[in-house]
C-alpha cells in the first residue's frame, strides 16, 4: 500500500504549484484535514460530489440567499469544510457583498482549498472580486501566474504539446532539454487566451525519441517560474515501441480519494487515458457548472504532478458531455448546447482532435505511440436509439462510423485498440441499451470490418461500469476480441462484480494498467487491475499471436 500522507508530500515537492504548497507538511496537514471534513459531509448530507453542485445551480439560478442557509447548514454540522467557505464566497461575490466574500476566500484557503480556485478561470462568480486590494493582496506571494496544469499532452516521439491555464493573456514559452546533460533547450511558444478560458497549448518538436526530458515554463518571457518538470518522449509513429498506460473513468470529485492520482503516478504510466465521466458536471446548459467541476480537480496537487509528468488523452461519456444515458442526437445545433460544451471540452484537454472540428465537432481522434494504434470514439455527441426515419440505432452518427471503418481498415499497428466510452461486451449492464448492447447492428458492422481486413492484433478499451474487468468477446470469423473494462478511479457508487467476466473487481476505486512491448518476437500486451491502495488484484498477459489470424 502506497502511504498517503508521505506519497502526497512528495506530489507537492516535485510540483510546486502554490504558496501553501511551499509550506511542505503543513500543506499536507491541511489537505489532509479538508478531506477528513469531506467524508463527513457527505456521511451527513450526500454524495460529496454532489452537494456543492446542487447549490451551484442554485446559485447561478439567482437564489444565492437559499444556498447561503444551505452552507450556514453544512458548516455548522462540519465547520472544517474548505469547499462550502469556497460556495459561501461566491455567494456573497455575486451579491456585491465584497468584504464577507474575501472573508470566505480566507477560510477557505487556511482549510485547504487551492489558490488557484480563486485565481483562475473564467465563471467562476468570483470575478467581482478581482482587481480589489484586499482580495489581490491574498495572492502576492505566489510565485506564478500559471494556476492549472501542465499537462503533457500527445507524444509523437520527436515532439510533445503541454496545455496550461493562466490568470490573464500572455505569451506561453515551454523549454525542453535532456534529463542531466547541459540546458541545450528546444522551445515552444503559443498564447493563452480569454477566448480559449486563459489556457493555451504549445508545441515542442525536434526532440529524441525514447528520452527522458526536464522541461520548464515561462510567461512573457518572465524567469519567475522556474520549476522543472519531468517527461518522457516515446518511439517514434511506426516503430517498436515499449509503454506503459494507465486508464479508466468514473472520476467524480471524492476529496478522500483524489490519492488516486498519486497511485497511478506511483507506477510511472508513459501515458494516462481518461475515457469519460472524468469531472461529472451533469449540467449541460450550465456553463458555470463545467467550468467549476474541472476547475476543481484541475486545481488538486496530485492530479497536477500526475498530468505534468505523463501525456495525458481522453473523451467523454454521459456525465460529462450532458447527463446520466443521454444522446445527442444527429443535428449539429439541437440540443443548443452541445457545440458549447463541445467547447469547454477542447478548452480543458489536450487532445491531438476533436472530430472533425467546427464542422463536424466531436471528441473523436486516432493516435500511435510507436506501433500501436489508439482509436478513440465519441458515444455521445451524435447517438440515435431511434432515429425519426426509423433506420437502425446509432451510437456514431453516420461520419464518425465511416471514419471509424476506414480507420481500422488502414490500421498499421502491431496492435490496434479501439477505444470506447462505454463497454462493447452486451453483457456488462443488463438489458441496458446504453452500452453497445443497444447498438448491436452498429458494433457489428464494425466488427466486421476485423474480419473482413483479417485486422491481426485488435483489442478493446471502455469504461463507464464502476468496476475493472477482463471480458472475451467471440466474433464469427475473428479470434477472440480481449476487451479492458475499468471505471472506477474515484467514485464512490459501485456497480456489482459479474461473474461472466473472465475476471471483475469492484472492492475498492481502481485503475488499468496496460503494458505493451512490441519490440519481441511475439509482441505482448498485458492488462492488470490495480487499487487505490496500489495493490494488483488481476492480472492477464496475451501474445500478440493468440489474437492474430
Amino acid at each position: 500500500m502506497i502511504g498517503r500522507k508521505v506519497f502526497f508530500g512528495m506530489a507537492l515537492m516535485t510540483a510546486v504549484f502554490s504558496t501553501v504548497a511551499l509550506n511542505g507538511f503543513y500543506a499536507k496537514t491541511v489537505q489532509d484535514r479538508n478531506d477528513d471534513a469531506a467524508k463527513k459531509v457527505e456521511r451527513k448530507f450526500k454524495q460529496y460530489k454532489r452537494v456543492h453542485q446542487d447549490l451551484l445551480k442554485k446559485i447561478v439560478a439567482g437564489q444565492e440567499r437559499a444556498a447561503l442557509i444551505e452552507l450556514e447548514t453544512i458548516l455548522s454540522v462540519v465547520p472544517a469544510d474548505g469547499e462550502s467557505h469556497y460556495m459561501s464566497a461566491v455567494c456573497y461575490a455575486r451579491l456585491g457583498q465584497s468584504e464577507q466574500a474575501i472573508e470566505h476566500v480566507k477560510q477557505a484557503m487556511r482549510l485547504g482549498i487551492e489558490s488557484s480556485r480563486f485565481r483562475g478561470g473564467t465563471k467562476t462568480g468570483l470575478e467581482s472580486l478581482r482587481g480589489n486590494e484586499a482580495f489581490e493582496a491574498l495572492f502576492a506571494d505566489e510565485a506564478s501566474d500559471i494556476v492549472h496544469g501542465p499537462m503533457v499532452g500527445q507524444n509523437t516521439g520527436d515532439g510533445l504539446s503541454f496545455w496550461l491555464r493562466t490568470t490573464k493573456e500572455c505569451e506561453v514559452r515551454v523549454r525542453c532539454w535532456e534529463k542531466g546533460k547541459p540546458r541545450v533547450t528546444t522551445t515552444g511558444i503559443s498564447n493563452s487566451s480569454a477566448k480559449t478560458d486563459y489556457t493555451a497549448v504549445v508545441r515542442v518538436d525536434g526532440l529524441k525519441p525514447n528520452t527522458d526530458y526536464e522541461y520548464s515554463v515561462h510567461l512573457d518571457c518572465k524567469p519567475g517560474h522556474e520549476d522543472k518538470f519531468q517527461t518522457r518522449t516515446l518511439s517514434v509513429d511506426g516503430s517498436p515501441v515499449s509503454f506503459k498506460i494507465a486508464f479508466g473513468g468514473g472520476a467524480g470529485y471524492v476529496p478522500q480519494h483524489e490519492f488516486m492520482w498519486n497511485t497511478i503516478r506511483a507506477r510511472k504510466p508513459d501515458v494516462l487515458m481518461l475515457l469519460g465521466d472524468n469531472v461529472y458536471s451533469d449540467a449541460p446548459e450550465i456553463s458555470e457548472m463545467q467550468h467549476y467541476c474541472y476547475y476543481r480537480r484541475q486545481s488538486r496537487p496530485e492530479y497536477r504532478a500526475l498530468t505534468a509528468q505523463s501525456s495525458v488523452y481522453s473523451i467523454w461519456d454521459d456525465h460529462d458531455f450532458g447527463t446520466n444515458d443521454c444522446q445527442g442526437g444527429p443535428a449539429l445545433d439541437s440540443p443548443d448546447w452541445k457545440v458549447p460544451v463541445w467547447q469547454v471540452f477542447k478548452n480543458n484537454w489536450v487532445n491531438p482532435a476533436y472530430g472533425q472540428g467546427e464542422k463536424v465537432p466531436g471528441v473523436w481522434y486516432d493516435y500511435y505511440i510507436g506501433d500501436v494504434h489508439f482509436i478513440m470514439t465519441d458515444g455521445r455527441i451524435y447517438r440515435d436509439l431511434k432515429p425519426a426515419d426509423g433506420g437502425r440505432p446509432t451510437m456514431l452518427g453516420p461520419i464518425q462510423r465511416e471514419w471509424l471503418k476506414r480507420t481500422i481498415a488502414e490500421s498499421k499497428g502491431t496492435f490496434t485498440v479501439l477505444v470506447s466510452p462505454v463497454p462493447w461486451v452486451f453483457g456488462a449492464k443488463g438489458d441496458s441499451k446504453d452500452t453497445w448492447n443497444g447498438f448491436k447492428g452498429e458494433r457489428h458492422e464494425i466488427f466486421e470490418v476485423i474480419r473482413e481486413s483479417k485486422k491481426d492484433g485488435v483489442l478493446l478499451m471502455s469504461a463507464d461500469r464502476h468496476r475493472s474487468d477482463l471480458w472475451k468477446i467471440e466474433h464469427e470469423g475473428v479470434y477472440p476480441l480481449y476487451e479492458f473494462n475499468s471505471s472506477r478511479l474515484t467514485n464512490q457508487h459501485v456497480h456489482p462484480e459479474l461473474p461472466a467476466a473472465e475476471f471483475s473487481y469492484n472492492n475498492k476505486q481502481s485503475f488499468g494498467l496496460v503494458e505493451f512491448d512490441t519490440t519481441t518476437k511475439d509482441p505482448t500486451v498485458a492488462y492488470s487491475v490495480i487499487n487505490i491502495d496500489g495493490k494488483v488484484i488481476h492480472s492477464r498477459k496475451l501474445n500478440r499471436s493468440e489474437i492474430s489470424y
